[in-house]
């Protein structure tokens, strides 16, 4: 049986705010930790049927690019959704909620531009 494992290294400041997450895994490419600005895990506890959830981001992570991490991610559990339950409905209302976060983004980030100008 192969075994992959993954490491999360986080540096807090004072208040116990991430400045530092670096990460890596046996399966990734590259060597050593790589950083990142934002990390999310979900855990199925069977035991109590919920999810326990990490959710960490640094100081340095714009919100611009929050926003379309959360969006990606919703996007990755939609193709989830599809390949584990095969509920491609169910599938096919969260990518739908993902292409309206998106649109929304757009013009979030059009009207930013606009009133920097």
């Amino acid at each position: 049986m192969k075994k992959s494992d993954i490491h999360f290294a986080v540096e807090l400041d004072n208040q116990n705010v991430p400045e530092k997450i670096y990460w890596e895994a046996t399966d990734n490419p590259n060597e050593g930790l790589s950083d990142t600005r934002a990390i999310a895990i979900a855990i199925w506890d069977h035991y109590h049927n919920s999810t326990l959830k990490i959710d960490l981001w640094t100081k340095e992570m714009e919100v611009v690019d929050m926003k379309r991490f959360l969006i990606e991610m919703m996007s990755g559990i939609a193709d989830t959704a599809a390949s584990a339950t095969g509920d491609q409905r169910m599938a096919d209302d969260i990518e739908n909620t993902c292409q309206v976060l998106s649109k929304r983004l757009e013009a979030e980030i059009k009207q930013q531009k606009q009133q920097q100008q």
